[in-house]
């Protein structure tokens, strides 16, 4: 069995949802795992303790994590990485994660299950230009409109996103463009935030007429399963849909 260090709270999730929590021999500080190995932040892990937990591979799973899998492999470890930007290359890491921690056949069907999810979802949403317009924030200063998979997701719930494009990264936004777009739904998810709130929002001075939501981070920034909850809750928000017009969305490759 191989020994795994994963350098993403996104890629612990994957492999957790994968039922292969055994193989993780060490894990970042943000991974909420304390019974596993901790071996530093993210983005400047102890390159120590990783030898000393003599791992068989180590995961990567952001593009900010480039130089760092470089830095990791010239120093002579086994390192897969991915770079999701979009919906469907989240739905895909599912599989290849799989792949690389010897699994093939528990991503596949987690990829599979993750996808026909998503396209429930998508087919019990209203559809057409008279969508709500939804403003998503990922950081707050200066404030952020998501990017990457954010878009799709709120595309599949239900929603119009026209503050920034699919696959693009979060850009900073002012508040004349959210003005001047006039959003239904105003959606915060802090990178970070200890706790959900949209005071953030409330305390500037955007004149927007939109029903504010504040949300846990990972549902809407974690490039894993998680992000299906964040669709589900989306969906309920901003679609309309109640929770039993949805099948039951897959935690893990047995649940």
């Amino acid at each position: 069995m191989q020994r795994v260090v994963s350098l993403a709270p996104s890629a612990t999730a994957i492999v957790r949802a994968l039922g292969r929590d055994e193989q993780l021999v060490g894990v970042t500080a943000h991974c909420g795992l304390e019974e596993v190995a901790q071996i530093g932040g993210w983005l400047n892990p102890d390159v120590g303790a990783i030898a000393e937990l003599d791992p068989d591979l180590l995961l990567t799973n952001d593009s900010l994590q480039a130089e760092l899998r470089d830095e990791l492999r010239d120093r002579g470890f086994d390192v897969a990485h991915e770079e999701p930007t979009t919906l469907d290359d989240v739905l895909t890491s599912f599989r290849t994660i799989g792949d690389a921690i010897g699994r093939p056949d528990r991503g596949a069907r987690l990829e599979q299950r993750a996808r026909e999810y998503v396209a429930a979802v998508d087919a019990a949403t209203p559809d057409g230009e008279d969508r709500p317009v939804v403003y998503c924030e990922e950081w707050g200063e200066p404030p952020m409109a998501a990017g990457n998979w954010v878009p799709e997701a709120v595309r599949v719930a239900g929603g119009r996103y026209p503050f920034v494009e699919s696959g693009e990264r979060s850009r900073e936004i002012t508040g004349t463009t959210v003005e001047d777009v006039d959003p239904d739904h105003a959606i915060v998810h802090h990178c970070g935030a200890a706790e959900p709130t949209v005071a953030p929002l409330e305390a500037r001075d955007w004149e927007i007429d939109a029903t504010l939501q504040a949300i846990d981070d990972s549902l809407l920034n974690q490039p894993s399963p998680t992000l299906l909850a964040g669709i589900e809750r989306l969906a309920r928000v901003i679609g309309g849909v109640a929770p039993g017009e949805l099948p039951r969305k897959p935690r893990t490759v047995d649940g």
